[in-house]
């Protein structure tokens, strides 16, 4: 199951931030964490993921660095700015927001609160 796009559009670069905050990635392996890493809930190609990150290279939320992978091939990693880690931080907040006022009308269950 994947989410619908309204819903996609506002998580992604979320989860792409956050996922950038643990280490510099490429483009797939940021495509093969996404799917991975959220039981394939936020499962987007490749054609999705690079325009996200220009667009937040744009922003300047993330900086590309030219760098020779273990392979030997030249890749564009991707590191998160001091601006994207303040972005993200402000956006953890709204979210969590978000799943408390959501959870208090009963449609999100909080992790404490899980649903058989």
């Amino acid at each position: 199951m994947t989410l619908e796009r309204e819903w996609m559009r506002g998580a992604a670069p979320l989860a792409v931030l956050t996922l950038l905050e643990g280490r510099e990635m490429y483009g797939y392996e940021l495509v093969e964490a996404l799917e991975k890493d959220t039981g394939g809930i936020l499962a987007m190609g490749q054609s999705t993921v690079y325009p996200l990150l220009y667009n937040l290279e744009a922003r300047g939320h993330v900086t590309p660095v030219s760098r020779t992978a273990p392979t030997g091939r030249r890749r564009k990693y991707y590191q998160i700015t001091p601006v994207g880690r303040t972005w993200l931080e402000g956006q953890r907040h709204q979210w969590g927001q978000l799943v408390h006022g959501l959870g208090r009308l009963g449609i999100v269950a909080g992790p404490d609160e899980a649903r058989a």
